[in-house]
């Protein structure tokens, strides 16, 4: 069973959005939300609540389907950051210049699935 949480336009850039997301991929759900409680980068704290949100998702799915639902089970299948649209700032300069501040975003998509999907890949 599979179960997927997006959270979009978050305003964290995506390189560092990725950095946090390369600490969970491929662990265990409740490990990689004990990994994300105390990692010190900001964007930990958006890629946490995706990841919950995923497994509140895959709780979802198997009450719906009257399956037993076990959190020790699910494993990070897939985690994925993409790049959403940029802010453009600007911000004044020396002489009546200004320089552009971008302001990046990012979608974050985690995908959660019991071991045995995880272990066909």
């Amino acid at each position: 069973m599979e179960a997927k949480a997006i959270a979009r336009y978050v305003r964290v850039t995506p390189m560092k959005a990725r950095r946090v997301v390369d600490l969970v991929r491929g662990k265990q759900a409740n490990e990689a939300l004990a990994i994300l409680q105390f990692a010190p980068q900001g964007a930990s704290e958006p890629v946490y609540k995706v990841v919950a949100s995923a497994m509140a998702n895959a709780r979802q799915h198997a009450d719906k389907a009257g399956v037993a639902f076990n959190e020790d089970d699910y494993v990070i299948t897939e985690a994925r950051v993409d790049e959403g649209p940029t802010m453009k700032r600007f911000r004044p300069r020396a002489q009546g210049r200004a320089f552009r501040i971008n302001k990046r975003t990012s979608h974050v998509t985690i995908v959660v699935g019991t071991e045995e999907k995880g272990g066909d890949q």
